[in-house]
């Protein structure tokens, strides 16, 4: 039986502050397992983190308990200029985000993967010429239909971001409160309270629009 493209096993990150005595500021944690290909909406409010959770899946942020396994391999056991071999993030205009190097390179084990198996999209800036968001959900597809897991995080500020989930997406992750919950579809994450406080009113009105047209 092949491995699951992502798990997330008991992973925690914590965030301190304190010269002498280091009290938490930040948690998250998260313990989830997406077995097959699939497009995967990720959204949550401001600073809930969602890029963090981002830089723990492909390697550029070590978590503080817990391993990421992208294809059965723990990705901060791999070398960092692979670890794109196994998971990329390109975070807003597309640009692909660096690794912090704790380790020797030298002590990590190849990727066991040439290409990426795990594309995490953080906030892409879609631009709304005619035929480009089209075009990038056709790309979100066709990785899909190579056998790649596509991760889609966007920041619900207007309707079309709404309905580029609700057309693209089979499944959510909702950060917030310092955890991950999954979501099935988008009519259960449309009923969710933590995402319809986070929408606001008119957003909220929108996503139930498009749950009854589902």
């Amino acid at each position: 039986m092949a491995a699951p493209l992502l798990a997330l096993d008991r992973v925690r990150k914590v965030y301190t502050r304190g010269r002498f005595v280091r009290r938490p500021t930040f948690t998250l944690e998260a313990d989830l397992v997406i077995d097959a290909p699939a497009i995967v909406g990720v959204v949550g409010p401001n600073g809930a983190g969602k890029t963090t959770l981002f830089e723990m899946m492909t390697g550029s942020n070590a978590p503080s308990a817990g391993h990421v396994y992208v294809a059965g391999t723990d990705i901060h056991l791999v070398k960092y200029r692979e670890r794109d071999r196994l998971a990329i993030h390109y975070h807003q205009s597309y640009q692909v985000r660096r690794f912090r190097k704790l380790v020797p390179s030298v002590f990590l084990q190849a990727s066991p993967t040439a290409a990426p198996m795990v594309h995490l999209f953080d906030e892409p800036q879609f631009n709304l010429q005619d035929g480009y968001i089209g075009f990038m959900l056709d790309f979100f597809r066709k990785l899909r239909a190579e056998g790649r897991l596509v991760v889609l995080c966007l920041h619900p500020t207007a309707s079309w971001h709404l309905e580029i989930l609700a057309e693209i997406a089979e499944q959510f992750l909702l950060v917030a409160d310092g955890g991950v919950t999954r979501q099935p579809d988008f009519r259960t994450l449309a009923s969710e309270p933590k995402f319809r406080n986070y929408l606001g009113p008119e957003m909220t009105r929108t996503a139930d629009a498009l749950a009854g047209s589902a």
